[in-house]
């Protein structure tokens, strides 16, 4: 199809919407870097980086002090691509590896933000805040209604210099006001929370070059994950319980995810797409209990521990 997304519970979101065999929509990074060869180097994220005056060099290249935070220079797939704090002379030498970088340790509120530009000149903005879990990962994204404004200038400022002449979705990660990662594409695991019409709007995007959204019924929106540590052992939920999650007030949508086999850190076997957070609770914790969840063999100390609630986050690395 058209608009081309890989992981097939996030099909539900376009299937029933036409689009043009003529355009493609990449939702993957790997298809809008090759898609869009003009501008792809802002996939380049010690670019990125050293482009915002944030301290950063290639490994090979040694920081100057501890803790730095390392990362692959590219990342276009899912994978976890090692990126982790480095807090010691030692601990770099240990985790040198070409292709990587390390950069200064960032402070903030990590954010996820779409944008529709049209030649590079932003037309909507739609932000998202990440809260962890113990598990590991992400427990829960909140897609804000309100506007970050002080966060939309330096990101509409940055797509004027980078980004001109490009026409589509981009999504940006931030850590307070920095960029640390930018993709050609949009964050396709809430789309139904961005409102009716919103689909609609992004195949007109790339059809006409024109962004028609009427978004003034906007609201807060909440993407709840349900994940597991490495190693657990899980069964499927039955469709009848998978049904009776999405039949629950407030929630918009599930997502049954079919995970790596080698996912490494934390596993999300579920995402459940809502408009109040109690509910999205609610329906993750009736799906856990037909997931069958078990620690793998091993001694106490070594298994992991289960799924629980959050840990709200004040600061973040890049």
């Amino acid at each position: 199809m058209p608009i081309c997304e890989a992981k097939p519970w996030r099909r539900q979101y376009f299937d029933a919407h036409p689009c043009p065999a003529d355009i493609n929509i990449p939702t993957g990074d790997a298809d809008a870097w090759a898609w869009n060869p003009a501008h792809r180097g802002v996939y380049d994220r010690l670019q990125l980086a050293l482009g915002q005056g944030v301290a950063a060099a290639p490994h090979g290249v040694a920081p100057p002090y501890f803790p730095v935070f390392s990362k692959p220079i590219y990342k276009l797939t899912d994978a976890g691509g090692g990126a982790r704090r480095l807090r010691s002379a030692a601990d770099y030498a240990a985790r040198l590896t070409d292709g990587h970088m390390w950069m200064a340790l960032l402070r903030g509120a990590r954010v996820s933000t779409d944008a529709a530009l049209v030649d590079g000149e932003a037309r909507w903005w739609r932000h998202a805040t990440g809260i962890p879990g113990t598990a590991g990962g992400v427990d829960h994204w909140r897609i804000q209604a309100a506007p970050l404004p002080g966060l939309e200038q330096h990101l509409a400022e940055w797509a004027a210099r980078h980004l001109a002449g490009y026409t589509g979705m981009v999504n940006f990660e931030t850590v307070g006001n920095t960029i640390t990662g930018a993709h050609l594409r949009f964050a396709d695991q809430w789309p139904d929370l961005y409102g009716a019409g919103w689909v609609e709007a992004l195949v007109g995007l790339y059809q006409r070059g024109r962004w028609l959204f009427d978004d003034a019924a906007r609201r807060d929106g909440y993407s709840v994950e349900l994940a597991v540590p490495a190693g657990t052992l899980w069964s499927p939920a039955p469709p009848a319980a998978v049904q009776a999650a999405c039949d629950m007030p407030d929630i918009a949508s599930v997502q049954m995810v079919v995970p790596p086999e080698d996912a490494p850190g934390a596993i999300c076997l579920a995402v459940i797409n809502c408009w109040d957070l109690a509910a999205g609770l609610a329906a993750r914790e009736r799906l856990q209990r037909h997931l069958r969840l078990q620690a793998p063999p091993g001694p106490p100390s070594s298994r992991p521990a289960s799924p629980s609630a959050p840990v709200p986050a004040t600061t973040s690395s890049a």
